[in-house]
C-alpha cells in the first residue's frame, strides 16, 4: 500500500494535523520522529533543517576575508544540514526516500519561508535534486481541525507554487551573495590596518539602519528656533470659547516648519496681542457633519505597530505572541500576512465569528459582538472583502473557536485583534465639526485707552497695510455624535478628540447669536520652540521599512506601498532584532539609537558610493521584484543577474577605493592631546592629534574600534580626559571570542608617546614596585578581613592596607577582588553590597573560561578561604541523591581562581583524585498501590519512578497542568484522592505517590 508524506514546520503543527486527520483517515500510531496510519504518514521539520553554501570549488576557508578571494558568485549553491536539527533532517529524509511513499505533501507555513524549508529538504533528499516524488501544497490560514481537513480537501499543484518557490530560493541565495560578498568586503577594507573588525552588511539590514541612521544625523543637525502663537479667550452671551490666530494668507513654501499660526518674533507677536486686547470681534462659523471610519483590519506589520504603541511590545514579541495564538490556542488565523483584507466568500465565517464571540462569556467584548449580530452589521462590504488584496494569506482576525488559559500577554494581543476586527463591521464614528473664525478690526499700534502696551514697547502695524489692521483666530470644535465602532473601545476613545489641543481643537464650543458681537477677554503671546524629527520607536520603524521610507500615515496608501517595502512582515522583527544584537542599534525605553558602529558603516557604504546598500527604495523595489516573481510576471533569472552584478560592483568599489580616509562628518574633541596638547579630531579609523594651531600634530592617534568595539564619541572623550574608561563589554579577540576590558592610555617610553592598552587588571608591576597609592575614591565599605576602608585601585577593589600607601608602606592585608571578573563587570554599588551584606545581587553575565556559556551567580565573601567565592542561586530541580558511601561536598567555584583563569594563570591541578567503585545498581522493586492511586494508574505493582511517570501520562491526557503555571497540577476528583488537597507542584509527586506506595510485592 502507498502512502503520502506530510511535512509540516513544526512538530506542534504535525500534531494538529494529526488530530484533524484521524477522524477522516483513521488512527495515528505515534513513532519517535513521526506519526503514521495506513495513507498518512506525517513529520516536521523545527525551521531550517538545511541552508545554502557555496560549492567547496568556488569558496575559501583560509584568507576568506581577503579582496583577493572576492567576489565569491558561485554558478550553483550546495546545501549543507544546519548543525544543531541534523539528526531531524536525517529521519525525514529517511521518511521521504522510503519506497512506500509515493508523494509529498508540503504542509510548512504558508509562505516564502515556509516554502523554501521545504523545497531544501526536498532538494536535499534528492541528493541535490527534487526527490522526483509528485508534490501537492497544503495551505493553511488557520490551525482549526476542520480549516486543516478543508485544507487537505483543497491541495495546490506544483505548478500553483512554482512562482513562490522561486521567489524562496532567489531571496535566500541573493541575501547570502549580499550578505557573504558585502560583509566580507566591508571588513576587509575595516581590518587594512592589522587586527579584526567583523562588518556585517545585509541586503535588508543595512538599508534598514540607514533609516535610523540619517534620522539620528537630523536631530544632531537640527537648530531649534523660537516662535510665538498668539492664544486668546472671547466672551460671548452664553460663556467663554478659547482661539488662537492664524493667517489666512498663509501658503506652504519651502520653510518646513512655516505654519499659519506661527510668528518667528516675539515683537511682533506682543504687536498682535496688543492690537487686539479688549476689543470686539465679529464672528463666522461653518459646521458640517464628518464621519470616522474604523482602521483596516491587521496585517503583521499594523499589528506590531499597534501592540508597540499600545503595550511597548517589541515586534519579536508580538510576532511570537502572535504565532502562539494561532498555532498553540487556534485562537488567531496566520500572523506573518502583507494582506489587510479577507476573501469575498468569508462571510459566513465572520458570522460564525461573531456568534463564537457573542456565547464566548468574554463579558469585556460578548456585548458588541451581540449588537453587530442583532443589527445585522456583518454584510459585504469591499473595504473588508476583497479577492485583489488578499495575497498568499488574509487579514489577522478570530478564528470560530474561542481561546482558554491565555497569559496576560496574549490576552492583550487577542483583545486587540477581536476589537479591530468587530470595529471594522461597526458603522463609522460621526462627528459634528465647527469651525468658528473670529475676526478682529483694531487699528495698528493703538493699545486700549490707559493701558500701557506690554512688554514696554510701542507696537507697530501688523497685518494688512493702511489705516486698519484685520487679526483672524480661529477654533475648532469637534462634538461626537454617533460613537459607531467607538464603542468597541469605551468611552475612552469615544470622548477622545483628535488632535485636541487648547484653543485650537476643543470639544464642545459655546453658541454664539448670528451677529453677535464677542469680546476679546484675554490675548497672550506663547513662546515655543521647533522640535527636531522624533527618534524612530518600533512602532514607526516597522511602519517606515513597510513604505521603504517614505512617511505614510494613511492605511490605505500604506496599503498600496507595502509591496515595495523592506523585507516582509515575517521578516522585518528578525532584522531589527539582528541590529540590536550586532550592537548597531540600542533601546532605551521606546526609542531607538543608532551607535558609532552604525554611523562608522554609513560612512563608510557613502565614501565607497555604494549606495544599493544605504537605500531603503532600492531595496523596496527588489522586494517588490520577488512580489512579481511570485506572480509569475518575473523570471529567477533575470533577477539573479542584477544581484549577482550589484554584489560584483560592491566589492569592487570596495577593492579599489585609494584615499586615506573616508569622507565624513567627523567629530573634534574637546580633551586635548595627552602628548603636546594640540587638538585631536575624528577620522574615518582613528582619533588623531593634528597639533596645535598653526603647528603639525604630534604622531599621538588611537584607533576608534579596538578588538572590534566602536568607541561612542562621549566615551572616546572620557578614556582621552581620564586615560582610562571601563571596563567596557563588547571586545572580540582575534579567534572571535567575547571579552570585558577596561582601556588605558599609557605612556610608551620606546615611541616617546602615549599609546592605547588593554587592561585586565593585572596589577603585580605596581605593586611590586612598592609606589605608594593615594586613592581618590570614597571608601565603598570595610574590609572583611581587617576592617579597613576598601578602595577602587587600577582594575581591582583593594582594601587599604593591602598595598602601599603613606600612612602604611608595607601591606598587611590580602583582600582584593576584580572589577571585572570572567567578563562580568562588577559595579561599585555591587561591591558595597558585598562588603555590607556578605553578597552581591545575582549577577547574569559570567563567562565559564571552560565552555564558554553564560552562568548566574552571586558573589559573596567566603570567610573560610579568605576570599571572594561565586554563590550559585539554587536549582529550581530537586538535587540527585548520593550513591551511598560517596562523599558529597559542596563548593562554588572561586571568583579569585577565576580571575586567574581570566589572566592564563596556570590553575593547580588536584594532587589525586579518589573515586568510589560503583556498586551495581538494584533494580527496584515494585510495591502496590494505595486504592486512591490505584484509580489512576492500576493495580499493579509499581516502582516510583513507573508510578510517577503513569500518573504524568494520566495528568496530560486529562489536561490537568494550569495553564498558566505548568509546573502545577490542578487535581480532578482522582487526584484530589491522592493529594488530598486541590493542587500539587510537580516537584512534589515522587513525594507524595511515595506515601500512596505500600509493601514489597
Amino acid at each position: 500500500m502507498t502512502k503520502t508524506l506530510v511535512i509540516a514546520e513544526k512538530p506542534s503543527v504535525a500534531q494538529d494535523i494529526v488530530r484533524a486527520l484521524t477522524p477522516v483517515a483513521g488512527k495515528f500510531e505515534k513513532h519517535e520522529d513521526h506519526f503514521e496510519n495506513d495513507r498518512y504518514v506525517v513529520t516536521s521539520a523545527v525551521g531550517h533543517l538545511v541552508e545554502i553554501q557555496a560549492p567547496e570549488q568556488f569558496d575559501v576557508k583560509r584568507g576568506k576575508w581577503s579582496f583577493a578571494h572576492l567576489p565569491v558568485i558561485p554558478p550553483y549553491f550546495d546545501l549543507k544540514p544546519v548543525d544543531k536539527t541534523k539528526s531531524r533532517l536525517n529521519a525525514v529524509v529517511k521518511l521521504a526516500k522510503r519506497k512506500d511513499v509515493t508523494e509529498l505533501i508540503n504542509a510548512c507555513d504558508a509562505g516564502r519561508e515556509g516554502e523554501l524549508i521545504f523545497r531544501l529538504i526536498e532538494q536535499y533528499a534528492g541528493g541535490g535534486k527534487p526527490l522526483g516524488k509528485p508534490v501537492k501544497r497544503l495551505w493553511l490560514q488557520s490551525m482549526t481541525p476542520q480549516a486543516i481537513r478543508d485544507g487537505f480537501n483543497a491541495l495546490r499543484s506544483e505548478q500553483q507554487m512554482a512562482g513562490l518557490a522561486s521567489a524562496a530560493r532567489s531571496r535566500s541565495e541573493a541575501d547570502w551573495l549580499v550578505g557573504i560578498n558585502g560583509t566580507r568586503a566591508m571588513t576587509a577594507f575595516n581590518s587594512r590596518d592589522g587586527g579584526f573588525f567583523l562588518t556585517t552588511v545585509g541586503r535588508v539590514q543595512t538599508p534598514t539602519l540607514s533609516l535610523v541612521v540619517e534620522r539620528e544625523e537630523k536631530i544632531r543637525k537640527f537648530v531649534s528656533r523660537d516662535y510665538w502663537e498668539i492664544h486668546a479667550t472671547f466672551g460671548a452671551q452664553a460663556g467663554e470659547y478659547p482661539a488662537k490666530w492664524f493667517d489666512p494668507k498663509w501658503k506652504k513654501g519651502e520653510d518646513a516648519e512655516a505654519k499659519a499660526d506661527r510668528v518667528w518674533s516675539a515683537a511682533e507677536a506682543q504687536a498682535i496681542a496688543n492690537a487686539v486686547r479688549g476689543k470686539q470681534a465679529t464672528v463666522t462659523e461653518e459646521s458640517k457633519p464628518t464621519t470616522q471610519a474604523s482602521p483596516l483590519l491587521f496585517d503583521l506589520t499594523s499589528l506590531q505597530r499597534e501592540a508597540n504603541g499600545k503595550f511597548g511590545f517589541s515586534a519579536k514579541t508580538t510576532l511570537a505572541l502572535a504565532q502562539s495564538l494561532y498555532e498553540r490556542h487556534k485562537a488567531l488565523t496566520y500572523p506573518r500576512t502583507d494582506s489587510r483584507a479577507l476573501p469575498e466568500d468569508y462571510l459566513p465565517v465572520a458570522k460564525q465569528t461573531f456568534e463564537m464571540l457573542a456565547d464566548s462569556g468574554m463579558r469585556h467584548l460578548a456585548p458588541h459582538a451581540l449588537t453587530a449580530l442583532n443589527n445585522n452589521y456583518i454584510r459585504p462590504s469591499k473595504r473588508i472583502f476583497d479577492n485583489s488584496k488578499v495575497s498568499d494569506h488574509f487579514a489577522i482576525i478570530p478564528t470560530t473557536q474561542a481561546p482558554s488559559g491565555l497569559s496576560e500577554a496574549e490576552q492583550k494581543l487577542y483583545d486587540l485583534v477581536v476589537r479591530r476586527f468587530m470595529a471594522v463591521f461597526f458603522p463609522s464614528a460621526e462627528y459634528t465639526v465647527t469651525t468658528r473664525i473670529s475676526t478682529v478690526a483694531a487699528a495698528p499700534g493703538r493699545p486700549k485707552q490707559g493701558a500701557a502696551p506690554s512688554g514696554g514697547s510701542e507696537p507697530h502695524e501688523v497685518g494688512s497695510v493702511g489705516a486698519t489692521s484685520v487679526h483672524s483666530f480661529k477654533t475648532e470644535g469637534k462634538v461626537l455624535v454617533k460613537p459607531g465602532w467607538l464603542a468597541i473601545y469605551g468611552k475612552e476613545a469615544a470622548d477622545e478628540v483628535e488632535g485636541g489641543k487648547d484653543g485650537d481643537k476643543g470639544q464642545n464650543l459655546v453658541p454664539v447669536k448670528p451677529g453677535e458681537m464677542v469680546n476679546t477677554l484675554q490675548v497672550d503671546p506663547k513662546g515655543l520652540k521647533t522640535k527636531p524629527p522624533a527618534r524612530y520607536s518600533e512602532a514607526t520603524l516597522l511602519g517606515a521599512m513597510e513604505s521603504a521610507g517614505k512617511q505614510i500615515d494613511d492605511d490605505e496608501l500604506r496599503e498600496a506601498m507595502q509591496e515595495k517595502g523592506l523585507g516582509t512582515p515575517a521578516t522585518r522583527a528578525a532584522i531589527i532584532e539582528g541590529l540590536l544584537t550586532e550592537k548597531y542599534m540600542l533601546r532605551e525605553g521606546r526609542e531607538i539609537i543608532p551607535t558609532a558602529k552604525a554611523f562608522q558603516l554609513m560612512t563608510l557604504l557613502r565614501g565607497l558610493e555604494v549606495e544599493e546598500l544605504c537605500r531603503a527604495e532600492l531595496t523596496g523595489e527588489w522586494e517588490y521584484k520577488l512580489s512579481q516573481m511570485e506572480k509569475g510576471q518575473l523570471s529567477r533569472e533575470a533577477f539573479m543577474q542584477e544581484i549577482a552584478a550589484m554584489t560584483e560592483r560592491m566589492v569592487k568599489k570596495a577593492k579599489e577605493y585609494d584615499r586615506d580616509t573616508i569622507p565624513g562628518d567627523y567629530a573634534t574633541l574637546q580633551s586635548p592631546c595627552p602628548n603636546c596638547g594640540g587638538v585631536v579630531k575624528e577620522n574615518y579609523r582613528r582619533y588623531a592629534c593634528v597639533g596645535k594651531q598653526g603647528a603639525e600634530g604630534c604622531g599621538f592617534s588611537f584607533g576608534k574600534s579596538p578588538a572590534g568595539r566602536t568607541f561612542e564619541t562621549a566615551e572616546a572623550e572620557q578614556l582621552l580626559r581620564d586615560k582610562k574608561i571601563g571596563p567596557l563589554e563588547g571586545f572580540r579577540s582575534k579567534a572571535g571570542w567575547p571579552f570585558t576590558s577596561e582601556i588605558v592610555i599609557k605612556y610608551d617610553d620606546e615611541a616617546h608617546n602615549y599609546k592605547l592598552e588593554f587592561d585586565f587588571g593585572d596589577d603585580k608591576n605596581a605593586e611590586e614596585s612598592g609606589e605608594l597609592v593615594e586613592f581618590e575614591d570614597a571608601s565603598l565599605g570595610a574590609c572583611p578581613i581587617c576592617g579597613s576602608d576598601v578602595h577602587e585601585h587600577g582594575s581591582n577593589y583593594v582594601c587599604s592596607k593591602a598595598v602601599p600607601t603613606a600612612a602604611q608602606p608595607t601591606p598587611s592585608c590580602t583582600f582584593k577582588s576584580g572589577k571585572v571578573i570572567l567578563q562580568q563587570p562588577v559595579e561599585r554599588e555591587q561591591m558595597t553590597k558585598l562588603l555590607d551584606t556578605g553578597k552581591t545581587d545575582l549577577l547574569d553575565k559570567f563567562v565559564s573560561m571552560r565552555t564558554r556559556r553564560n552562568f548566574k551567580a552571586h558573589l559573596a565573601w567566603d570567610k573560610e578561604a579568605g576570599k571572594v567565592n561565586f554563590e550559585f542561586a539554587p536549582s529550581k530541580f530537586p538535587p540527585r541523591k548520593p550513591a551511598a558511601g560517596a562523599a558529597t561536598k559542596a563548593g562554588a567555584a572561586t571568583a579569585g581562581r577565576a580571575s586567574a583563569a581570566a589572566k592564563k594563570a596556570p590553575a593547580k591541578k588536584a594532587a589525586a583524585k579518589t573515586t568510589a567503585a560503583k556498586a551495581p545498581r538494584k533494580a527496584a522493586a515494585g510495591k502496590a498501590p494505595s486504592a486512591a492511586l490505584a484509580a489512576v494508574i492500576g493495580n499493579e505493582p509499581v516502582a516510583r519512578p513507573e508510578a510517577v511517570k503513569k500518573m504524568w501520562e494520566y495528568i496530560k491526557a486529562n489536561n490537568l497542568q494550569d495553564p498558566k503555571d505548568k509546573r502545577t497540577i490542578v487535581a480532578d476528583d482522582k487526584l484530589r484522592a491522592v493529594f488530598g488537597k486541590d493542587s500539587a507542584g510537580m516537584f512534589e509527586l515522587a513525594g507524595i505517590l511515595g506515601n500512596h506506595l505500600g509493601g514489597d510485592a
